[in-house]
């Protein structure tokens, strides 16, 4: 069937203020513009901090990441999804009050339990109150984001990430106090960005209202639940390999690790954005076949020069963070490739969510998760950094060929 094209400007004003091109516009300039800052973050603390404060620091973050990712309960799925049928106030105090009470408990547990947990990060004791405090605005500001794409405001959300951008401002001043002072930076940009939302959701006339609205919760859990072990599954490993590997070999390493998978998650943008566009269209009653070849083929449009480019300009990339980063250059050529499995797998969950398929969503989100943790472990110890390169090529090789296989038994090809 032939597309309508618009005819004048006018007409393609009229496309572009549509809340479903507008809001993804919004969402993907958001994720450049956090990648952006995040470079030129990475590439200033490089400069004024040592490797080993960049290390511990990332390992820091990725920690309160992982508590975050664990307490959420898919509840800001779920802002998402209820916030037009129920009352705003109310949804948005749950989903906020619940999460952050996990995530608060969560964090004076792994507080406790350091020494056990990760002996390296010992240091988060002395700084309990700060953790804590960061990661309260972190989880709730998390669910504010959700909150202003529901709200179709996505020009609200990237008003945040461009708020989150202050970080670089606060690394210079802070360096006195090394690892500190990176993870202080990170954190004060949330807590700005906590005010930001608030301010902005008022603005919408939404005042999240401190409560537990049982309905709601009863309700929403029915709908995600799935869907939440499914994202853990595939979203822990980005937060536990920084851990795992300044365990295994160093916050030197920690570090390089950390700086070049930042680079390359600029790939990983594009399948994201391709597959949320896939889903929505999805949930719309689109045609799914065609839409699944032509999210693939537009995907590996942009992937394959991209990896190209990316391999070999990476070395003065990573040269311009800092010239103990170009080591990392052999690694980030292995995730670069990766991306085009990860693109693979993330067709396939976007595919399983408009199918309702829980189940087939579970089983390959629980095989990347273990597959790629229990590769890197050991792979690493065999082989130093590039070993994890190689457990992300292989986990996300194998898992494209379980989505041949499960798309085949489910008679979807």
């Amino acid at each position: 069937m032939a597309v309508a094209l618009p005819k004048n400007f006018s007409e393609v004003r009229q496309h572009l203020e549509q809340p479903l091109i507008r809001n993804s516009f919004f969402i993907m300039a958001s994720s450049f513009v956090a990648a952006g800052f995040g470079f030129f973050f990475w590439m200033i603390a490089a400069r004024f901090y040592s490797q080993a404060d960049v290390g511990v620091a990332t390992a820091l973050m990725s920690s309160m990441g992982l508590l975050i990712l664990i307490s959420r309960l898919g509840l800001d799925q779920s802002v998402i999804r209820f916030f037009p049928s129920r009352d705003k106030n109310r949804v948005l105090g749950t989903a906020v009050l619940v999460p952050t009470a996990i995530a608060l408990g969560a964090g004076v547990f792994f507080i406790a339990a350091v020494d056990v947990l990760a002996p390296e990060l010992a240091v988060v004791r002395t700084i309990a109150p700060l953790y804590l405090a960061i990661l309260g605005a972190y989880s709730i500001v998390w669910v504010f984001e959700g909150a202003l794409n529901a709200l179709r405001k996505s020009e609200y959300y990237f008003a945040l990430n461009l708020l989150y951008g202050t970080r670089i401002l606060f690394l210079v001043p802070l360096v006195s106090l090394g690892a500190m002072g990176i993870f202080g930076a990170f954190g004060l940009s949330f807590i700005l960005g906590l005010i930001l939302a608030l301010i902005l959701l008022a603005r919408c006339s939404v005042r999240p209202t401190p409560c537990v609205d049982r309905p709601f919760l009863r309700e929403a859990w029915q709908f995600s639940a799935g869907a939440y072990i499914a994202g853990i599954l595939m979203s822990a490993p980005n937060m536990v390999i920084p851990i795992m590997v300044l365990h295994v070999l160093g916050a030197e390493s920690t570090a390089n690790y950390y700086i070049t998978y930042a680079i390359v998650s600029i790939l990983f943008m594009i399948p994201y954005a391709f597959t949320t566009s896939l889903f929505v269209e999805g949930s719309h009653g689109g045609e799914m076949k065609r839409s699944v070849l032509r999210t693939l083929a537009s995907m590996f449009a942009l992937l394959i020069p991209a990896i190209i480019i990316l391999s070999l300009f990476g070395e003065p990339i990573l040269g311009l963070i800092g010239k103990d980063y170009v080591e990392g250059m052999a690694l980030l050529r292995v995730l670069a490739v990766s991306a085009l499995f990860v693109s693979v797998c993330q067709t396939f969950i976007s595919i399983a969510k408009v199918r309702n398929d829980i189940r087939s969503l579970v089983v390959l989100s629980g095989f990347v998760s273990i597959a790629l943790l229990g590769l890197g472990y050991a792979l690493m110890n065999r082989f130093g950094l590039i070993g994890m390169g190689y457990a992300w090529f292989a986990t996300y090789a194998a898992g494209t060929l379980l989505v041949g296989l499960i798309l085949k038994k489910k008679g979807w090809l």
